[in-house]
């Protein structure tokens, strides 16, 4: 063997193994794990809850290398130097550099329930129409038909079943806390995730109300008395499905009551000042947003965002979002307002909101819920974010920062209330 060949041979081996690095995505650090072997390997999104893509390994080079993964549309093209690998990763068409150290940065989430157990868990199927619905029951000692037992429903956003996110998992963490308390709980991935089967591309709430109504089903076969607990979206379900009388009591973490166009807007006034944006650019962007969206709601044409003077960012931003709402997921979100059913639930309903919540806007929200609904008891959690962590502004940059994934008092509330209250 030459000299030359036996350098590109090291070099090539040097670049097998575990190696990762961060994407800067929004103001967020998001971590990429890459496991390489000679022609094949795998990548891992840890705070998006994705792990084992596949993907395939070449070397055009001693010191380079490109790594394909068809299965997301993305390629990571890089070159070895020294003891990193410096590249570019591309998705989509959209290029992000990112540079890679050997190993992986494992992030501190100390609430994270860690085995042994003092509980059983039981994997379990339900199915609703194609989908396929897989997930996880825990069951607390001494369980028996009397047992509350509560349906856990993720947000926005396809899931598994612990909602993990940024390498939280809450959905874990309340069922360990629950189970330790005597609470049954069943959490289960989201339909054409994970475990999951089911389609995504044309489904809306609705569809999703009705995978967890499925398991609400599978739930009374085995409990007698069966509620539900969603965060976010997962909260306006589990607000639907008590409406239609399929609950006998409900928990919304953060859910939203008034209208998704309300809340969509919302977001954009609030979130928009932190990019740097002028109070009148955000406003006049939130106008046409609004007549955007009724229009669509209207099945009219939207109006054109180029004769308006606005910062070309604003304008891309409003022509993703338009992209979005050929969807029929989006175009039922607009249209979905609690205030129209809430009225029709008779279940006892327990609901929480952070102050500091940038997603869902605590005051509107409780405040709907409430006049339509005197009887739900409603929490407005001092200093929590979306995420129901402590935090310092409630920007979605600071979930990853915060090693706490859910607040204890959060934990205690909703535990004394399914035991005492409802």
């Amino acid at each position: 063997m030459t000299i030359m060949a036996a350098v590109a041979t090291m070099a090539c081996m040097a670049q097998t193994g575990t190696w990762s690095g961060d994407l800067s995505v929004q103001g967020m650090k998001l971590q990429l794990v890459f496991r390489i072997g000679e022609s094949e390997g795998t990548i891992d999104s840890p705070a998006q809850g994705a792990r084992g893509i596949k993907l395939t390994v070449e070397r055009p080079t001693g010191d380079s290398i490109v790594m394909k993964i068809p299965t997301i549309n993305g390629q990571y093209q890089g070159r070895l130097a020294g003891d990193e690998i410096t590249g570019t990763f591309t998705q989509h068409g959209t290029t992000f550099p990112l540079t890679l150290k050997p190993g992986e940065k494992i992030a501190n989430r100390p609430q994270t329930p860690k085995p042994p157990y003092p509980y059983a868990t039981e994997e379990v199927e339900f199915k609703n129409g194609d989908a396929i619905l897989r997930g996880t029951l825990t069951l607390p000692e001494g369980c028996n038909r009397k047992t509350p037992v509560l349906l856990m429903v993720t947000g926005s956003g396809f899931q598994n079943r612990d909602e993990e996110i940024l390498e939280h998992k809450p959905f874990a963490v309340i069922a360990d806390a629950l189970a330790r308390q005597g609470i049954a709980t069943l959490r289960y991935d989201d339909r054409g995730f994970g475990e999951s089967k089911g389609n995504t591309a044309t489904c809306t709430t609705e569809d999703l109300k009705n995978d967890a109504a499925a398991g609400i089903d599978l739930l009374r076969e085995r409990f007698e008395s069966v509620g539900v607990i969603g965060h976010s979206e997962g909260g306006t379900i589990g607000l639907m499905l008590a409406s239609e009388g399929k609950t006998d009591f409900v928990v919304s973490l953060a859910g939203m009551v008034i209208s998704g166009k309300e809340t969509l807007v919302w977001q954009n006034r609030t979130m928009l000042p932190y990019e740097g944006f002028s109070e009148a650019e955000v406003e006049a962007y939130c106008e046409i947003l609004n007549e955007a969206f009724d229009a669509r709601v209207a099945g009219q044409n939207v109006p054109s965002i180029d004769n308006r003077d606005l910062p070309a960012m604003l304008k891309q931003d409003y022509k993703s979002t338009m992209l979005q709402l050929m969807y029929p997921y989006l175009r039922y979100f607009m249209t979905l307002d609690a205030r129209k059913f809430i009225g029709n639930i008779t279940c006892p309903a327990l609901a929480l909101n952070g102050t500091k919540d940038m997603q869902v806007e605590y005051k509107a929200n409780l405040e709907a819920l409430r006049s339509g609904l005197p009887s739900a008891k409603t929490v407005a959690v001092e200093g929590l974010n979306h995420m129901f962590q402590h935090c310092q502004t409630g920007l979605t940059k600071e979930y990853q920062q915060i090693e706490e994934t859910i607040a204890p008092e959060v934990l205690e509330t909703i535990i004394n209330w399914i035991r005492n209250e409802r």
